[in-house]
């Protein structure tokens, strides 16, 4: 760790650039019309002395693998974090990791900030501005995320660092408000960093007592310290925003801390003082012609100057956080290439790991399985074959929210190890029951290259849903594994059989919802889903054993990459009815085939065990799996109907749920639904008049 600098009082090109960043930010949000302009006025000061004094970044690389993050929590706030990286010069990076040599945040993307294509969007977005570490606005998943990247900084020095490299050991510091700590994924998250003795985790609470519906103590009276040094951190104070000294004393106990995360609580005052400041800050709204004016002639600004950054601003963030982060990336790169002489295969593992690639023969032992009438739980089929996999991507981690022997996700091979301040290199981490937290974890692992699974039962996919739609609203491969998918968990009653649970997660955009119905679909689903670079996938799983399908009788399992596929067709020409499901219920279609099959019905069966996947097939490809002009079709799945009904068509017939489910043995309880073979043959024979 780099020693801090001397503290020094704030010097005229300082409060220059501090002053830059709050009029760029109210100049933006003024011409916009819309945004919060209180925020960055008040934390530029913040953002000025972490990025100019402490923060490890290099501009002109800002995926450099060892650099510091920074997240904005408080996501309304985005111009404070636009401005900083405009002044700082930070260079775009395109999809395929390459650095390009335009600025990732242009001063005309500030002058149209909040319009369509700016790369000053309304809050902060991953992939799409280079310079953001993950996406925020969403009060909570920012500090939430920063613990998935601040335990992914240790698992990366447990994992890479050698005597005499230090490889990784980069700090997460996180901007959050009065809305991040009244969210409740914030105490997860706090909670959890406290257990793991996160000392490279710094969170700067914004302390300034204002929200939406007014001044917080209207529904906010928490003694924030305390609860803190409840979970186990360090907190510290620092009673005037404006103050740079107290600032760079804060943020250097910090970096001296050992065995504890650090809360910096800062005292801050929206803006100068000024009534209309405090209603804009309440409200979101730009501040007014007027008083922008006088804003800017407190600060000592030219009141007619609009978008305006003195050339010396430029220059003192050339000098500081640029000319810092380029030495310390350089020295990193260097660093690497002697690493790579010593210890070659754990650097091809990091440079795979920043491009998302898997390490050749990944899928070796993944296993095949054979006819069993018996069969498999699916969830316990996935767990083999992660097993398999896992021996071969070091880098692919699991996590359970308190249910890890229940979902089956985790590793049990030699070596796996779990994760804990005694031991950085395990690859099994207890999350706790903190669903929500478990999720937003992942994308922090994701973000910084770890390959994270995770894993509940179905139904508490609820608890998690913000954080499972921002893995797909970045694009990140995350592996949410959700079991005990159906009303075939019986006794545990409605309560715990999920419903409605499939149709919720199909809806996000994105989100590719794998519901395998064998052990030889398991395999195949993870194949696909270990190969997507930018897509995360929702592997929903059977706690009930299932049949192994006799692929000699069947169609190969392949077919699960298309999203869907005839798995069993008419004999002696086209079909008459298409039966379809998914998972468990494709088992109840099959048998109730071979019964139709038998009476010479011309049936066809398809597994649909993803439809983000099969929509996405060619549309030739699509209607030869479901003809138009087989209008006779009978959907099963143990879940809400919702959707079905572009499979089926007008003409066909879902056997769904369209109520909760109850607690009974599991025969009962199915019997009860009509979810049996009888009731899938019947219902095709009654569309075809039989």
């Amino acid at each position: 760790m780099e020693a801090a600098a001397t503290p020094r009082s704030a010097t005229g090109v300082e409060q220059l650039s501090v002053n830059t960043i709050r009029t760029l930010a109210i100049d933006a949000i003024q011409k916009a019309n819309s945004g919060h302009p209180g925020t960055p006025m008040a934390l530029a000061p913040v953002a000025y002395v972490l990025w100019q004094r402490f923060l490890r970044f290099d501009p002109e690389d800002p995926i450099w693998p060892n650099r510091d993050r920074f997240v904005l929590s408080a996501g309304h706030a985005s111009m404070l974090l636009y401005a900083v990286l405009h002044l700082a010069g930070v260079k775009a990076v395109d999809p395929d990791y390459e650095t390009l040599g335009e600025p990732s945040v242009s001063l005309e993307d500030i002058k149209s900030f909040r319009q369509l294509d700016s790369k000053a969007a309304g809050h902060p977005e991953y992939r799409f501005t280079s310079g953001v570490e993950t996406t925020t606005g969403p009060l909570g998943q920012g500090v939430a995320t920063s613990v998935g990247m601040a335990i992914a900084s240790k698992w990366h020095s447990g994992h890479f660092n050698r005597p005499g490299y230090e490889m990784f050991d980069w700090n997460v510091y996180v901007v959050c408000g009065d809305g991040d700590m009244m969210e409740g994924v914030s105490g997860e998250a706090a909670s959890i960093a406290g257990n793991q003795r996160l000392d490279n985790l710094c969170w700067i609470y914004d302390n300034n007592h204002i929200s939406i519906d007014g001044r917080t103590e209207v529904t906010f009276t928490d003694d924030v310290a305390a609860r803190f040094m409840g979970y186990g951190w360090n907190v510290t104070r620092v009673g005037d925003a404006n103050d740079l000294d107290l600032l760079h004393r804060a943020f250097d106990e910090f970096q001296r801390e050992s065995g504890r995360p650090t809360l910096i609580i800062v005292d801050s005052h929206i803006g100068w003082g000024s009534p209309k400041q405090d209603t804009a800050a309440v409200h979101g709204e730009p501040l007014g012609e007027e008083e922008v004016r006088e804003t800017k002639r407190f600060y000592g600004w030219p009141e007619d100057a609009e978008f305006l950054v003195p050339d010396e601003v430029r220059r003192d963030f050339a000098d500081g956080v640029g000319a810092r982060g380029r030495r310390l990336r350089e020295e990193w790169e260097g660093m690497l290439e002697r690493y790579r002489d010593d210890f070659g295969e754990l650097a091809d593992q990091v440079e795979r790991m920043q491009r998302r690639e898997l390490p050749e023969g990944w899928d070796a032992d993944i296993p095949s399985f054979e006819p069993d009438e018996k069969g498999v739980a699916t969830r316990k089929a996935a767990h083999q074959v992660l097993n398999a996999i896992a021996t071969k991507v070091p880098w692919l981690v699991t996590g359970s929210a308190d249910l890890t022997g229940s979902a089956s996700s985790g590793f049990d091979f030699e070596d796996a190890g779990t994760f804990s301040p005694r031991d950085r290199r395990g690859r099994n981490l207890h999350y706790g029951v903190r669903e929500h937290e478990s999720a937003a974890i992942s994308n922090g692992l994701s973000l910084s290259k770890v390959r994270p699974v995770w894993s509940t039962y179905l139904v508490f996919s609820d608890y998690a849903r913000p954080a499972i739609r921002l893995s797909a609203l970045m694009e990140l491969p995350v592996v949410h594994w959700f079991s005990h998918d159906s009303i075939g968990l019986g006794e545990d009653g409605p309560t715990h059989q999920p419903v409605e649970h499939l149709p919720s997660l199909r809806a996000i955009p994105g989100l590719n919802v794998i519901r395998p119905c064998d052990a030889n679909e398991v395999a195949e689903a993870w194949r696909l889903t270990m190969e997507l670079r930018h897509e995360p996938v929702a592997l929903v799983l059977t706690r009930q054993d299932v049949p192994v399908l006799d692929r000699e009788r069947y169609a190969p399992a392949e077919g699960v990459r298309r999203g869907g596929y005839v798995l069993a067709d008419a004999e002696g020409g086209d079909p008459e009815v298409i039966l379809i499901g998914t998972g468990s219920e494709v088992h109840l279609a099959a048998a109730a085939y071979e019964e139709l099959t038998s009476d010479g019905v011309r049936a066809r069966v398809v597994s649909l065990p993803s439809w983000h996947l099969f929509d996405s097939q060619p549309e030739d490809y699509r209607e030869s799996v479901l003809p138009s002009a087989v209008q006779a079709r009978v959907a099963v799945e143990q879940g809400s109907t919702l959707g079905w009904d572009r499979y089926v068509g007008p003409g066909g017939r879902i056997i769904g749920m369209h109520t909760f489910g109850a607690s009974a043995p599991l025969k009962e309880v199915l019997g009860k639904f009509g979810f049996t073979p009888e009731r899938v043959a019947e219902t095709a024979r009654e569309l075809l008049g039989r």
